[in-house]
This record gives C-alpha cells, sequence and structure tokens, in this order.
C-alpha cells in the first residue's frame, strides 16, 4: 500500500490533523482530553511493563526475571558509585556514550518497580522509584540542564538516546514524579528541545539529514511521549503528523524534503541517504513505528492506515530477507560487525510483527498472525521470545502460537528471488538455501564504517555473497565471526586488489577523519565524512538486476569510489585508494547460482585476487574437499592451482554441503585453514575475545600486470559429491562473456539470462538488446516469457528483439509496447524513472494471418 502525502492527509482529517500537515496553526486540530493523555500513558506503561493480565502467563517468566535481575544488578552499581558516576564503572563528564548508558540503566530499574510480578520485590517499591528520581534530577543539572557544556561525543546520544531513556523513566515514574519532583518531567522535556541542534525550533527539522527514516522515528515517538506527560497537544498532534511522513514511499525522482531515506518500492530500505539498512535503521524504524501506534491505540488520534503499511513493510521488505530465522548480513550496513545479530535481529521484527497483529483484524490480521507462527517455528530455541522486550507482547505472542485457527505461513513463496536494486541488493530463496549479494554504485554506498565499526569494509559491496545452507546455525557459518575469520580482501565473491589497506583508526588515530579547517569541513558528523569515510558511494552507475517469477539475474560494474574520483578536492593527509576492475553477472536457478565475470584486472598493474566463494565452519567440524580436474583424473588435495573441472565441500556432521563446477576459468586455488582473531579485529567495541574457525576459500589469482581475465562458475547449494562426479556442462550454457555482454542459458528451465553493459546491439540466439539492460526471457510450450530491467536507472527505453515468428501479447505490462518485423518480434520497453524496477511480458506465437501490433520492416541489424 503506497501511503502518499495526499492519502496522509485524507486518512488524518478525520482526527483533525490535516491542517497540522498543512501549516496551519494548532488550533485548527482537534482538542485532546485528559483521558487521552492519560491512555496514551498508560499504553506506553503497559507496552513496557505489562499488565497484572500478560505478566501472570507462564510465557512472560524468563522476560521478568530479567527485568528484576537487571534493576538488582544496577541498583548495586549504584551502592558501588563514587565521584562522578551514578553507577560503578561509568564516569561521567566527558563520554556521551557512559551518559546514555546511564540513562539507561535508570529506565531498566525503574521498569522493575512498575512491571507487576509477584516474585520481584521492587515492584512498586517506592524507595527505588525515588532513587531513580533524584538521579535523575542530578544528572539534569550536572549534565543536561545546561547545553553549552553538554552535546559532547556523539550527537545521537544528545538528540535521541538520551531523550528516549529519560522519558520513557518518567512516563513510567509518571505518578510518583508529580509528587516528589513536580518540576523534574518539564525542566527535561524543555531541556529535550534544546538538545535539538539538528531540528528547528526546538523541534524536528524534516529538512535535516539526521531527521530521517529511523531518527526521524525515534525523535518522534520521544515527543508523542513528551506531549503526553505535559499535556501538551501541539507537540503530540505534530509528533503524529511528522511520523507520518514515514509512511509515505520513497520516490527517488521526487524527493519529499529531500530526504532519500526510508522504505522503497520495491521493498529497499535506505539510511544516511545510501546505505542497505533493512536489517539494522530499518528494524529500527520499524520497533519505534510499532510503539508509537501501540501507543495511540485507542485514543482516537492514530488510524489504521498505518498499520496497514507496516504491514506492507513486514511482508516486502523484511519477510524475505529471513533464512530459517536469520537475518541475511546483506543489509546491515556497520552492524554487520556486531557479535549478537542474525537471529536477534529477526526476535525483534517477531515481536514487532506480533503487536501489529493484534492492531488490526480481518484478513491482514490472520496473515501477520500466520507470519508469527511461521517466524518462531524458524528460529531455534524459545521460538523467538527470548529477545522480547514487552512482556504484553509476549503474552499475545503466546495467544497467537496457542490459536489453533492460526496456521503458520510465510508471507513469501519458498522460491522466490528478490531484486532490491534500490539498495543494491538481490535475495534468492529456495527450500534448501537462501543467496544475498551485496552490490554498489553511484546511487548505493560500497559499505558502511562509523564510530570503530566494520573496521574492515572495503569490499563489502562488490559483489560479496552469502550462500546460506538449510539447517545449519548460521551463527556459526556467518555473522560476526565470519568478517573475523576470513580476509577482509578475500570474502565470498570479492574481486580485489593484493594490498594492504589501514583501517580509519590506524590512519588518522581516532574513529574519524578530522580535519575542520579544510573547504570541505571533515568533522565527525560532517557531510564529507559520510561521502568520503563512513558509507562512500561507487562512480559507475551499472548495478541492477531482473527477475522473472522465482528466478533472477543481477549485474555489475566494479568501479572505484568517491573518494578516488575526487581525489584532487581532498586534503593531502586524506588516504584514497584505487579499485580493481570487474564486470560481473550473476544468474540465480534453482539448482545452480552461475556468475560470470569479465575484464578482471587492475588500473594499476597490481595482482588480483577473485575469491569463488569463502566458507567458515566451527572449529571442530571435519571438512572434506574432493574433486576432479578436468582431464578427469582426481583433484589431489589444497596447494598450487590446479586444472579443476569441479570442486565438492562438506561438512557431514551438520548436513552442509556446495558443489562448485568451473564452466570456464583459470586455475584456481584452494585452502582450508584454521583461522583464530579477536572479535575487536573488525569492531573497537566487541568484546577482545577470539573466535576460531576452519575457514574453506576457492579462488583466482590474477598475476600483477596480466591482461584482463575472464571466469565462468557455478555454485551448486547442497549437491552430493556423487552428483558432481555425473554432472555435465548441458545444464547451463554459457553464451556470452565479456565486459560489453555476459549471458547463459539453461536448457532444462528453458531460461536465458542476458545482461549487457554497452551501447549498441548485443546477440545471443533468440534475442537481441539495444544497450545496457538486464534481461530475462523464458520459454515454456506455446509461451515466453521475458523480464527487462535497465540496470543504470538512466535509461529512457530498453528495446529487445526475439527472434523468429511473430508473437501476440497475452498479459504485459503498460511499459511495454510490441512491434512485428521481418527479423521477429520488437518490444520497446518504457524505462524512464522506473528506477532498476522489472517489467514484464507473456507471449504467445501469432496466428499466421492475424498480425498483431504495429508492423515495421525494420531488420534486426537496423534496430
Amino acid at each position: 500500500m503506497e501511503f502518499t502525502r495526499r492519502k496522509l492527509l485524507s486518512a488524518l482529517s478525520a482526527g483533525g490533523l490535516a491542517p497540522v500537515l498543512r501549516d496551519r496553526p494548532p488550533a485548527a486540530g482537534p482538542d485532546i482530553e485528559t483521558a487521552q493523555y492519560a491512555r496514551l500513558l498508560a499504553n506506553a506503561a503497559s507496552l513496557y511493563a505489562g499488565t497484572p493480565v500478560s505478566n501472570r502467563r507462564p510465557e512472560t517468566s524468563a522476560l521478568l526475571a530479567a527485568i528484576a535481575g537487571r534493576a538488582r544488578g544496577h541498583l548495586a552499581a549504584m551502592d558501588g558509585a563514587r565521584g562522578n558516576e551514578v553507577f560503578a564503572g561509568l564516569a561521567l563528564g566527558s563520554d556521551s556514550a557512559h551518559l546514555e548508558t546511564t540513562y539507561r540503566r535508570l529506565y531498566e530499574t525503574a521498569l522493575a518497580t512498575c512491571t507487576p510480578q509477584a516474585a520481584c520485590t521492587l515492584y512498586g517499591d517506592r524507595g527505588v522509584q525515588d532513587r531513580v528520581l533524584d538521579a535523575l534530577a542530578r544528572l539534569y543539572e550536572r549534565y543536561f540542564a545546561d547545553q553549552d557544556r553538554g552535546y559532547y561525543g556523539n550527537w545521537f546520544h544528545w538528540e535521541i538516546g538520551i531523550p528516549q531513556h529519560a522519558t520513557r523513566t518518567l512516563v513510567l515514574l509518571a505518578e510518583r514524579a508529580a509528587a516528589y519532583r513536580p518540576g523534574l518531567t518539564r525542566a527535561y522535556v524543555a531541556s529535550a528541545d534544546a538538545y535539538l541542534r539538528h531540528g528547528k525550533g526546538g523541534d524536528v527539522d524534516l529538512d535535516s539529514r539526521f531527521h530521517t527514516g529511523a531518527n526521524l522515528a525515534d525523535i518522534t515517538a520521544n515527543r508523542l511521549l513528551q506531549g503526553a506527560l505535559v499535556q501538551d497537544r501541539t507537540r503530540v498532534l505534530k509528533a503524529v503528523v511528522d511520523q507520518g511522513m514515514l509512511f509515505t514511499v520513497v520516490d527517488p525522482y521526487r524527493l519529499v524534503h529531500g530526504v532519500a531515506d526510508g522504505f522503497y518500492g520495491d521493498g529497499s530500505f535506505i539510511q544516511h541517504g545510501s546505505v542497505a539498512y533493512t536489517g539494522s535503521y530499518g528494524r529500527a524504524l520499524l520497533v519505534r513505528v510499532v510503539e508509537a501506534l501501540m501507543v495511540l491505540d485507542g485514543t482516537g488520534l492514530g488510524e489504521d492506515g498505518r498499520v496497514a503499511v507496516a504491514g506492507g513493510w513486514v511482508r516486502d521488505s523484511f519477510a524475505p530477507l529471513f533464512f530459517e530465522g536469520w537475518m541475511v548480513e546483506a543489509v546491515k550496513g556497520r552492524a554487520v560487525a556486531r557479535p549478537d545479530g542474525g537471529y536477534a535481529d529477526t526476535e525483534s521484527v517477531l515481536e514487532c510483527v506480533t503487536a501489529l497483529s493484534h492492531l488490526v483484524t480481518g484478513p491482514l490480521a490472520a496473515a501477520l498472525k500466520g507470519y508469527v507462527k511461521y517466524l518462531s517455528a524458524s528460529l531455534p530455541g524459545s521460538g523467538g521470545t527470548a529477545g522480547f522486550v514487552s512482556p504484553l507482547i509476549a503474552a499475545r505472542h503466546a495467544d497467537v502460537l496457542a490459536d489453533p485457527a492460526v496456521t503458520a505461513a510465510d508471507l513469501v513463496a519458498p522460491r522466490s528471488s528478490f531484486a532490491f536494486n534500490a539498495m543494491d541488493r538481490t535475495v534468492h530463496r529456495r527450500p534448501g538455501y537462501a543467496f544475498s549479494l551485496s552490490r554498489s554504485s553511484s546511487r548505493v554506498s560500497k559499505y558502511e564504517y562509523m564510530n570503530g565499526e566494520n573496521l574492515m569494509p572495503w569490499f563489502q559491496g562488490e559483489g560479496a555473497h552469502h550462500l546460506y545452507l538449510s539447517g545449519q546455525d548460521q551463527s556459526q557459518v556467518y555473522g560476526a565471526g565470519y568478517l573475523t575469520t576470513v580476509s577482509p580482501y578475500g570474502l565470498a565473491g570479492v574481486t580485489a586488489p593484493v594490498e594492504h589497506r589501514d583501517t580509519v583508526p590506524e590512519l588518522y588515530g581516532k574513529p574519524y577523519y578530522d580535519n575542520p579547517g579544510h573547504s570541505l569541513g571533515f568533522t565527525a558528523d560532517s557531510a564529507a565524512q559520510n561521502m568520503y569515510v563512513y558509507c562512500p558511494r561507487g562512480i559507475g552507475d551499472h548495478s541492477g538486476g531482473a527477475v522473472l517469477g522465482p528466478y533472477g539475474t543481477a549485474a555489475m560494474v566494479q568501479c572505484d569510489d568517491s573518494a578516488f574520483r575526487d581525489r584532487d578536492l581532498l586534503p593531502g593527509g586524506f588516504t584514497v585508494c584505487r579499485n580493481a576492475t570487474a564486470t560481473k553477472s550473476w544468474y540465480l536457478f534453482d539448482e545452480e547460482i552461475v556468475v560470470l565475470a569479465a575484464g578482471i584486472g587492475d588500473p594499476l598493474g597490481r595482482a588480483v585476487t577473485t575469491t569463488l566463494d569463502a566458507r567458515t565452519a566451527p572449529d571442530d567440524a571435519r571438512i572434506i574437499v574432493t574433486g576432479a580436474l578436468r582431464d578427469g583424473r582426481p583433484w589431489p588435495g589444497a596447494g598450487a592451482a590446479q586444472k579443476l573441472r569441479w570442486l565438492h565441500y562438506s561438512d557431514h556432521a551438520r548436513g552442509a554441503a556446495v558443489g562448485y563446477l568451473l564452466l570456464d576459468c583459470p586455475p584456481p586455488t584452494v585452502t582450508l585453514d584454521h583461522v583464530s582473531r579477536s572479535l575487536r579485529t573488525i569492531r573497537t567495541s566487541n568484546r577482545d575475545s577470539p573466535v576460531a574457525r576452519n575457514v574453506f576459500s576457492i579462488s583466482l589469482h590474477h598475476a600483477a600486470g596480466s591482461a584482463p581475465a575472464r571466469a565462468a562458475f557455478a555454485l551448486l547449494p547442497n549437491a552430493t559429491e556423487d552428483r558432481m562426479r555425473t554432472l555435465g556442462h548441458a545444464a547451463v550454457q554459457v553464451l556470452a562473456n565479456s565486459t560489453r555482454l555476459q549471458a547463459v542459458s539453461h536448457h532444462g528451465l528453458g531460461l536465458t539470462g542476458a545482461n549487457s553493459f554497452a551501447p549498441g546491439h548485443h546477440r545471443v540466439p533468440g534475442l537481441h538488446i539495444d544497450g545496457a539492460a538486464s534481461v530475462l526471457v523464458r520459454r515454456t510450450g506455446s509461451e515466453i516469457t521475458v523480464a527487462v530491467s535497465d540496470p543504470t536507472t538512466r535509461r529512457s527505453r530498453v528495446s529487445l528483439l526475439l527472434t523468429g515468428h511473430h508473437l501476440r501479447p497475452v498479459s504485459r505490462d503498460d511499459r511495454i509496447q510490441i512491434h512485428h518485423c521481418s527479423g521477429g518480434t520488437r518490444l520497446d520497453v518504457d524505462t524512464r524513472h522506473a528506477y532498476g524496477h522489472t517489467i514484464t511480458a507473456v507471449l504467445r506465437r501469432a496466428r499466421s494471418g492475424h498480425p498483431v501490433g504495429r508492423r515495421t520492416d525494420a531488420s534486426p541489424a537496423e534496430w
């Protein structure tokens, strides 16, 4: 459902909120009665602490015990505090992270006193509540009241983190604070306004690059609760309306407030203007939006159209990213280096879906509840509730699981392929595996590094892939341990120059490049820091792909980044790096993932490595690698490069197996090493504990100064060794592999995939293409299905010729015009402003004597 500004105005008009959107005086909006403010606060308190009914449920006992345990630990730390500490070990005054953590711990302590549970003596303990309020008052007086002394460190702590924890604490303790510290709440609200330095007039600024996406969700959710606390009608209404902007679909050709952050029509989610971020910032946005919807429930100030939009996010943006309970790494930005992701990411989304399913009725509620059951069953252990935050939602989750009328069902088909071209990501799912691909371009960042997180990210957007196999504990195969033990130059799917790169802290002695006096103004949170250090984009346009039913293709031209392009504009002490070159295509079938690469080389003449795959397994895994050479002899084992025909990787104990079919490759090098490194290698705040894994790699090494090379190979997930021994090349045929055109055919599926990269005409059997395009053509019986996409996002039209018979349309996208010519059937595809969207048509041979469409005498050579 597309929630445009016009629809938002219409939907909110019944509640009187539309005038606020039109910048009319607040008096034009509805009155808010005292009971509504009370309902907002009660809803929030129930969400955080649960209710007496929910908390009597056995399914909430573990969560309640955790709440009480954290609070007792915090109280012990308060007892041991000294000097400028509220909690022992968290010195205050210079570290904004310490201050935010202090506020969070106060919230967690207050939470235990407001969480109904018979087994916890902290519940209702007024002495502890007063102790929390005293600490809040002390923090306000010493650190939060004076904005000139504050705002050091991370801006996020001051504008979002600290206000969030303080506001939630005051919500929980609202009644006690009014009696014991009557002026404290209003003081905090006023100071929070003053700290919104990236806002306007102490409020949200929708034109600010800091007030977008998940950040906007955070700030508006905070301000909604603050408005309820101080009974500020204008604040409440404006927070609701400002948050409504998150429900609009981002149109990259007509950006609202110049903001590119948010959800796109193809399901992509972007944060920081160019980072693929569904799994971290997108997930955080979902969490805060769902919180706001639950707070607004029953007040008459919200409307259920937003719940439907959020349900659409779950279906189109999140559901494709989960495989057996694990969220794919490709959409997590710098959070990929955090050791607590994967299954925990899924649990937080599961909690949101559970909440949404109780805010609606009818088919949407049934679908969401079915997905709750499905997702819960896919998670290991407790079925997902271990990561829940709200006892209330945990109880509702138990209700869904116990309801016999709810049938577990995924929101996406088990055989499906997704081209998230707005964020340069591809996900391909089958019952036995999932494949994710990370690309980059002038539109999407090559990687994200920030705040000492993801220290070695340089090639994560250069065609890096993850191949998830069914039945595995993915945390033992991927996750932070994968990045820790696999070389950053040898990530699966990556072509990289043979060189050493230093991390940002190694280069500059701090987590960012500091040069505020330069004309570009390099500070910790400047636009230049984002553009050149944190999340640089590529300089090439070609990155995209198409889907045809459950099949897909993707393509990318590897390029340099914005820092190298602008090296003459950058300061002398700024380090830039040159990239290797490669033109690549991926063809995603049922049992094979075929990869073509051409133009593999380096403009500086350096040696280059192309890693066909890299896998890790636990330290105690018994990995067996077998294979055969092109002359039929058995592969003799790891060592020097061998002329391989196929290779087979297996971990029998865990049921993991991958086959590698070398269609047209230089001799690869195969290694199997035991690697142990500290998690701190990839993130400065990770614990300094070693991760030990077996690391398998199959790679191509291109010597320094060598001519551009090419490669064609296939990954076969779950293939047995016997299948590899009997497998020929007949099913998949490489039709072209150059920097102009790459194409394959799969005879068993009747499918041809082609990616063209240059202007001019490109030909493969049965198909001609004009200019750059991604094309899939499938012949089934008498029908031909065509899927087309513009991978550059800059073309107005793509033309194809299906050679041979004249074809008539069975169905087609409105963007496709069909013409008959002497060489066959021409398709003119309008790709203007399609932004990589796949455009399809189903055709059938036209009956003789009944021409269909406009006739042209143009020959294949002429068009």
